[in-house]
């Protein structure tokens, strides 16, 4: 059964913009695994969490460190604990699907939220 969907888009160099004028910024968003990545991965990424706030009704209180993009064999994956984890057991997600891609100046991402 889908629990939701979520789409969000970003501009990428408006988002490098807003990560060299706000320095803590990058630390608040990722997890250190994600940090080291160039400004279009970053934005795509930014972009999935923000799909997944979607997903989960936007809760107040989300924790950006709670949810990050790995790799799997397959591709990206969602992960979340804590503050994502807690909204999301509570609203039945058992799996994740995300898809991301930039191009264009633009990062893009779709999560879908599978219970």
């Amino acid at each position: 059964m889908i629990v939701g969907i979520g789409v969000d888009v970003v501009d990428i160099e408006r988002f490098g913009r807003q990560l060299e004028r706000t320095p803590g910024l990058r630390d608040r968003l990722f997890v250190p695994a994600e940090r080291e990545l160039n400004t279009r991965s970053l934005a795509a990424r930014f972009a999935a969490k923000e799909a997944v706030a979607k997903v989960l009704g936007a809760p107040a209180g989300m924790n950006w460190q709670d949810c990050w993009i790995g790799l799997d064999q397959h591709g990206p994956t969602i992960q979340v604990k804590g503050t994502v984890l807690a909204v999301a057991e509570s609203k039945g997600v058992k799996r994740w699907h995300v898809s991301m891609s930039h191009d264009g100046g633009i990062a893009t991402a779709t999560v879908l939220a599978e219970g």
